[in-house]
């Protein structure tokens, strides 16, 4: 199946988060709601589309969240709550904004796929732990932090992408018109 097609599965089964459940359902249901309105924002543009800037001075883009959402999701998930290493596929102390500005020649169908797989990731290192409660096992996220548990991460998902879904819908808005939440 091709990037744009999982995409459009994912946002396909957007659904309102759950009003009842326990707090896990809860949290799982708000982070795919976010998950599959970004995907909504993504269907049926080109590459060139995915690549249009916002306004100046800003470089922020679609296929920029995109790779952001990758980082992101892979950053929490895998490295910070399960401990695991990994590079970053875009940022280093050279280029700590390439997922922003890298997009001009960036191979937009992998990097969709990059997110999308790290989206799968996440969930299934989110289904093995058995409480909100477990603490991470990698380094702190920032300085000072001190130690997080799954429950932080999840909520730290969702914050992370309803705050970029704002700037999704008007990055969408710009390049076709196309609006909603």
């Amino acid at each position: 199946m091709s990037a744009q097609e999982r995409v459009a599965a994912l946002a396909a089964q957007r659904r309102m988060p759950a009003g009842t459940g326990n707090e896990r359902e809860v949290l799982r249901s708000f982070i795919e709601f976010q998950r599959s309105t970004f995907a909504s924002k993504l269907v049926g543009l080109s590459v060139e589309q995915l690549r249009e800037r916002a306004v100046s001075p800003s470089s922020m883009s679609l296929l920029g969240l995109v790779r952001h959402h990758a980082e992101g999701e892979r950053g929490l998930m895998q490295i910070l709550f399960l401990g695991e290493q990994h590079e970053s596929w875009w940022v280093t102390d050279a280029t700590p904004e390439l997922d922003w500005d890298g997009v001009d020649e960036a191979d937009a169908e992998a990097d969709l796929m990059r997110w999308l797989d790290s989206v799968d990731a996440s969930r299934a290192a989110e289904a093995k732990v058995a409480s909100l409660d477990q603490v991470a096992a990698g380094p702190e996220l920032y300085p000072g932090q001190g130690p997080v548990n799954l429950r932080w991460v999840l909520v730290h998902l969702v914050e992370e992408y309803a705050r970029h879904n704002g700037h999704a819908d008007l990055l969408r808005e710009r390049i076709d018109g196309r609006t909603g939440y």
